[in-house]
C-alpha cells in the first residue's frame, strides 16, 4: 500500500491537535529551549562527541539502524494508527522534513498512548506508554548514540537494560555476596518509579553530560508529549513512560546517582531496573542503612519510597527476579520462588486448557516455546526435583486433552487399539464415565511418557538437564 504525507495527514496527531486541553503556557514550556539553562553547568563534559550530538543521531547509519531495530520489535502502533508495516514508506516521503524539524528544534513528539498491564498483585496494573511508530524510531536513535556516553559512567553493580548484561549476572553478584557474609539484605522498592521520575531531576543529571541542548531539550520534550487514555489527554509533569526505547537508560540514568551514592558509602549492592539489593552483614547493619539511604533517596532523587515493600530481611525470605535464595553448606544457592511457579502452572494451564480451541501441533509449538524461554531463565535454580513434578502433572494435562479430542466411545476404541493395549483395558478405559482429569490418570498405560514424547511434547526435565550441561 503506498502511503503519502497526504495519507497521515490527519493520523498523525502532533500536539496541536490537543490545544484544547492543553493551556498556552504548557504548549510554549514544551517548546523552550533549555540550552542556555543546561550549558550554565559547569560539570558538563566538553568534547565532540556532546557538542555534536544531534549531527551524529540525524546520522543516515544511526537512523537506519534504528529503523531497523524498531521493525524487528514490531509492537502496535501510537495514538496516530500508524503500523510498524506502514513505517518505511511514511519516512521515505517524510524524512527530509522530520530530521530538519528536529536539527531546528522544532519537532514535537506525539502523546504516547496509554496501556494497562494487570500486575501479579490483584487489581493493580503497570502503565505503559507506547509511542508512535516514528517517535519510536527517533528516540532509538538517540537512545543508541547516548548509551556509548552514559555506559561508562554507570556502576558494575548496575545489570538492568544494559548491553551484556542480563538478570543473571545480578544474581550471580548476589551470591557472591551472600558467600561472603552478606547475609541480611534491603530491598528497597521505589513506588511507581518510572510514573515518577522528576523531569527536572533528571535533566540536570543528563546535563552533566550531553552539552547539545538540542538533544537535551529533545529529551525533554518527548518527557512532556503526554498521555492519551480513553481518548483523552493528559499532562506528562513527572515520570518516564515505559514502552519507549529511550524509558529504560533515563531510568538508569536516574538510579545511577543512587549506585554512585551507595558506592560511596561502601556498601554491596545489587541493581537490576528499580529493583535494588543491599547486602549487610548483621540486621541491625541493615536496618541501620535503610534508615540512612531512605533521605537521600526521597530529599536528594525526589522519588517515593514504598515503606509496605521496603524490607530488612535474611537472605533466605526474599524473592529477587523471580529466583529464592537458600544455603547449603555455608553457599548460596537458588531456587525458584514458590509465587513464580504458581505463575509457571498458570501459564502452561492457559496453554493446555482443552476449550483453548488450538490444533495439537499449535499447542505443542507454544508450550515447547514457553518452556523453553522458562528453563532458560530459571537454569541457575536447583529445579531437578520440580521439573520431574511438573512433567508427570502436564502430561497428565496432555492425556486429558487428548482423552477430550476422541469424543465418541468408537473413537476411543480404535485409539486404545491402536496403542496396542489389552482387550479388557481397552473395554475398561474406554467406557470410563470417569472425569477428563481421572480418566487422563487411567490412560498412562496407553500415552505412555514414550509416547508423548514421540507426539513431540517437550520434557521439562530433560531440556533441564540438557541446559544445566551446557
Amino acid at each position: 500500500m503506498k502511503v503519502t504525507k497526504d495519507g497521515f495527514k490527519d493520523r498523525q496527531l502532533h500536539m496541536e491537535n490537543y490545544l484544547q486541553m492543553v493551556s498556552a503556557e504548557q504548549k510554549e514550556y514544551a517548546e523552550v529551549s533549555v540550552y542556555q539553562r543546561i550549558t550554565e553547568n559547569n560539570s558538563i563534559i566538553t568534547d565532540f562527541w556532546t557538542d555534536s550530538l544531534m549531527e551524529l543521531i540525524l546520522r543516515k547509519d544511526n537512523l537506519n539502524k534504528a529503523y531497523k531495530k524498531v521493525k524487528s520489535n514490531k509492537g502496535k502502533g501510537g495514538i496516530d494508527g500508524m503500523q510498524v508495516d506502514e513505517l518505511l514508506p511514511y519516512l521515505k516521503e517524510n524524512q527530509s522534513e522530520i530530521i530538519q524539524k528536529i536539527r531546528d528544534g522544532k519537532y514535537k513528539p506525539n502523546p504516547v498512548r496509554r496501556v494497562e498491564i494487570p500486575k501479579e498483585e490483584k487489581g493493580k496494573v503497570r502503565n505503559l506508554g507506547i509511542p508512535t511508530v516514528v517517535d519510536r524510531v527517533i528516540q532509538q536513535a538517540v537512545t543508541q548514540e547516548l548509551i556509548p556516553l552514559f555506559e561508562p559512567q554507570f556502576s558494575g553493580n548496575s545489570y538492568g537494560f544494559r548491553p551484556g548484561r542480563s538478570q543473571h549476572g545480578a544474581l550471580k553478584t548476589c551470591k557472591r555476596n551472600v558467600d561472603e557474609g552478606y547475609v541480611y539484605v534491603v530491598s528497597i522498592d521505589l513506588e511507581k518509579f518510572f510514573d515518577t521520575v522528576n523531569h527536572s531531576k533528571l535533566i540536570e543529571v543528563v546535563s552533566r553530560t550531553i552539552k547539545d541542548g538540542r538533544v537535551v531539550s529533545l529529551i525533554h520534550k518527548y518527557l512532556n508529549a503526554g498521555v492519551i487514555q480513553n481518548g483523552f489527554f493528559e499532562k506528562t509533569e513527572e515520570g518516564v513512560p515505559q514502552g519507549g526505547p529511550l524509558s529504560p537508560l533515563c531510568g538508569n540514568i536516574m538510579l545511577n546517582e543512587l549506585d554512585k551514592e551507595l558506592e560511596r558509602r561502601g556498601h554491596r549492592f545489587v541493581r537490576y531496573a528499580d529493583d535494588t539489593l543491599i547486602f549487610c552483614k548483621s540486621r541491625k547493619s541493615a536496618e541501620r542503612t535503610l534508615e540512612n539511604i531512605i533521605p537521600y533517596i526521597e530529599k536528594e532523587l525526589f522519588l517515593k519510597v514504598n515503606r509496605g515493600k521496603t524490607t530488612v530481611s535474611h537472605v533466605s525470605k526474599i524473592k529477587y527476579l523471580g529466583y529464592a535464595f537458600y544455603r547449603n553448606k555455608g553457599k548460596c544457592r537458588f531456587r525458584v520462588h514458590p509465587k513464580t511457579v504458581r505463575k509457571m502452572k498458570d501459564r502452561i494451564r492457559e496453554i493446555t486448557r482443552k476449550s483453548k480451541g488450538w490444533g495439537n501441533d499449535y499447542r505443542r509449538q507454544k508450550l515447547t516455546e514457553y518452556v523453553r524461554g522458562w528453563i532458560n531463565y530459571y537454569k541457575l535454580a536447583d529445579m531437578k526435583g520440580l521439573m520431574a513434578e511438573t512433567d508427570e502433572w502436564l502430561r497428565r494435562r496432555i492425556r486429558a486433552i487428548y482423552w477430550k479430542q476422541w469424543k465418541k466411545v468408537k473413537t476411543r476404541y480404535r485409539n486404545l487399539r491402536a496403542l496396542k493395549l489389552e482387550e479388557w483395558q481397552v473395554h475398561q478405559i474406554a467406557n470410563s464415565r470417569k472425569g477428563y482429569w481421572r480418566t487422563a490418570q487411567m490412560l498412562n498405560v496407553a500415552l505412555t511418557n514414550k509416547i508423548i514424547a514421540r507426539l513431540g511434547y517437550i520434557s521439562m526435565s530433560d531440556y533441564y538437564l540438557k541446559v544445566c550441561e551446557n
